[in-house]
């Protein structure tokens, strides 16, 4: 699996989304991508109580731990690399989560437009 070049939304290096809880398509903290990656786990996105619910509604718990998959679940203010379509989802449904821009991966643009993940940015970029 070859990594796409780590650049973000914001055509900058791309930063680190968590390493606690753990993140990635391949684990490494950053939302980094690749031919393989069928979801496109590209958004850097702070969780809250509202997209969890969502996310659990639509078919993707997030919040119930896994130990088979060392997967202590998600609660509100952890950072995690999103589906990218997953996020444009609940922008569409008004329940997405904040998003780090420096730590989104610019592949994520292929789904989800610049504006739309600007307005949910964490900072003013």
């Amino acid at each position: 699996m070859m990594k796409r070049p780590a650049i973000n939304v914001l055509d900058g290096i791309l930063e680190e989304c968590s390493r606690d809880p753990l993140t990635g398509f391949f684990r490494d903290g950053h939302c980094n991508t690749c031919a393989e990656d069928a979801g496109n786990h590209t958004v850097c996105a702070v969780m809250t109580a509202e997209f969890l619910a969502y996310s659990a509604y639509v078919g993707n718990d997030l919040s119930t731990p896994r130990p088979e998959f060392n997967f202590a679940g998600l609660k509100p203010g952890d950072q995690w690399c999103l589906c990218a379509a997953r996020f444009l989802q609940a922008h569409d449904e008004g329940c997405a989560p904040k998003v780090n821009l420096a730590a989104t991966h610019k592949d994520a643009l292929e789904i989800v437009p610049l504006k739309v993940l600007r307005e949910h940015s964490l900072t003013n970029n």
